[in-house]
């Protein structure tokens, strides 16, 4: 089983729910992990923000972010620029992401190439 969870919540505008879809998507990945299942964690759109903030020690989710590091394919770069999350995301340690060459962009995450690979994609 191949399961891709892309992060598109916003930790700016979302409060309670936008930090709940973080945090299921980051515990389903985990969950996945445990039992021995190819994930994969891509941050997308403004979900771009969140490495930054899962990166700080007193965020609740850190210790979760943490163990779920190694599954992170990293952030889609296109979005990162659209919404001033580059650098940051960077910092954390995160990959830009840029395998879907959508024009006037660095690149995107391609959810089609996850996909033909048998990716099943789950949104949060």
């Amino acid at each position: 089983m191949k399961t891709a969870i892309i992060i598109l919540s916003d930790p700016k505008n979302g409060g309670e729910e936008a930090f709940g879809r973080a945090f299921n998507g980051l515990a389903s990945a985990y969950d996945f992990k445990q039992k021995g299942d190819d994930v994969t964690i891509l941050f997308q759109g403004t979900g771009t923000r969140w490495p930054a903030e899962l990166s700080r020690s007193k965020n609740p989710a850190h210790e979760l972010f943490e163990a779920v590091k190694d599954k992170i394919a990293g952030v889609s770069c296109g979005c990162a620029d659209a919404f001033g999350a580059t650098e940051d995301a960077e910092k954390s340690g995160c990959d830009l992401v840029k395998d879907n060459p959508v024009p006037n962009t660095g690149g995107m995450a391609s959810l089609q190439r996850l996909r033909s690979e048998g990716y099943t994609v789950m949104t949060f």
